[in-house]
């Protein structure tokens, strides 16, 4: 098996795995409990929460545990905007974020907010001028992801947190789901108020997230219920998974020193992709992640080679994991410039650490068969 989806998710690091059953099995109680199985648990989340915070160079306080990236997105973006809505209601995005965050803004659109979605230029980027341009004295939220999910492609947030200084009353959200481990950002000096990263993006479990707010930001919670996670996501805590979470970005930041493999590798991939007939690259070649590859194959149906690439036990996708199964072309592609026919074919390779040469080797051969069966078929 050839797994090349790791944007979609990654495969959870055995050990994870072994502590998350562990801590399920022996330390199952409520963590809220007040009996000694729930202040064991209560324990290890504490733990696990200051070892977050450690490696993510922030305080324990400012750790929320959700259930992923969509939740995250959710609360950051529709809790901030209704939490500042008496100072004003003009928000700041951009036309290429992840469904989860284009969908809480439209749903905060029909609540009487008013959205500003900045176009990119020709590789996926905002400039931190046309972010500024944009800001007005109602403006309350800005919200830009840092790496994309369908192309790899990395905004300028440092620079934009910077100028954003001018502005401290407007709130700045950053999806790093993407971006956490493969392109490092640090959150203090790229003052982030509210920053999303998902457990099972490095490998992780399933369920897990982590919402960053910083200490002295009002976020409305979008649950009623308990008084969980300072009052901002009710509901009993994932005890398991957060303690296998903690474990995991600890050795997954351990490679971080070695993202220059993935560089390589990637710049390998490129490299023989670019002499495959019919093949077009839509991953810039600055300003990318080393872990994104998009392109496409204009006249042929992604998920037509997609599954041919199963049958041969190679795992890609089209575009991110929560919109391949519509058949509409990628609107980040079409926000970039390109065609329909491009934007409706492109296909997603996503590498991980574990990643190897040959493995990419033999996704050029097969494409090199597959692609010119297909394009005889749409010429003939």
């Amino acid at each position: 098996m050839i797994y090349l989806d790791n944007s979609a998710t990654t495969k959870p690091y055995k050990e994870v795995v072994d502590v998350y059953a562990a801590v399920a099995s022996n330390f199952f109680g409520n963590p809220s409990s007040l009996h000694s199985l729930g202040m064991k648990a209560e324990g290890l989340m504490t733990e696990s929460r200051n070892r977050i915070a450690d490696l993510l160079n922030v305080k324990g306080i400012e750790i929320i545990f959700t259930s992923g990236g969509t939740e995250g997105n959710n609360i950051a973006i529709k809790g901030a905007a209704r939490a500042k809505q008496k100072r004003g209601k003009h928000l700041i995005t951009t036309q290429v974020e992840h469904a989860s965050v284009e969908e809480a803004f439209g749903q905060l659109e029909q609540e009487g907010y008013e959205v500003s979605y900045l176009p990119v230029d020709q590789f996926g980027r905002v400039s931190t001028e046309q972010v500024e341009a944009e800001i007005r004295s109602d403006t309350t939220l800005i919200s830009i992801i840092h790496v994309n999910n369908e192309t790899g492609t990395i905004q300028p947030i440092e620079e934009i947190g910077k100028m954003l200084n001018r502005y401290p009353q407007i709130y700045f959200h950053v999806d790093h789901v993407q971006g956490i481990s493969k392109v490092p950002l640090n959150f203090r000096q790229s003052r982030i108020d509210l920053c999303t990263c998902s457990a099972h993006k490095f490998h992780g479990m399933k369920g897990n997230g982590i919402l960053f707010v910083r200490e002295g930001i009002q976020v409305e919670s979008l649950f009623q219920g308990g008084d969980q996670e300072n009052g901002l996501r009710a509901g009993t805590e994932n005890v398991a998974g957060i303690v296998g979470m903690a474990k995991a970005l600890r050795m997954t930041k351990e490679q971080e020193n070695n993202i220059n493999y993935l560089v390589t590798l990637k710049e390998q991939f490129i490299s023989q992709l670019q002499n495959v007939e019919g093949v077009w690259i839509n991953s810039p070649a600055e300003f990318s992640a080393p872990h994104i590859v998009n392109f496409s194959i204009p006249g042929t149906k992604p998920e037509v080679i997609v599954q041919s690439l199963t049958a041969k036990e190679i795992y890609v996708s089209t575009k991110s994991a929560c919109s391949s199964k519509l058949s509409a072309p990628s609107r980040v592609l079409l926000a970039m410039g390109f065609t329909n026919d491009r934007a409706s074919s492109g296909i997603r390779v996503s590498l991980s650490f574990d990643t190897t040469a040959e493995e990419i080797n033999q996704l050029i051969t097969e494409l090199e068969i597959i692609i010119p069966e297909l394009l005889e078929v749409v010429h003939t």
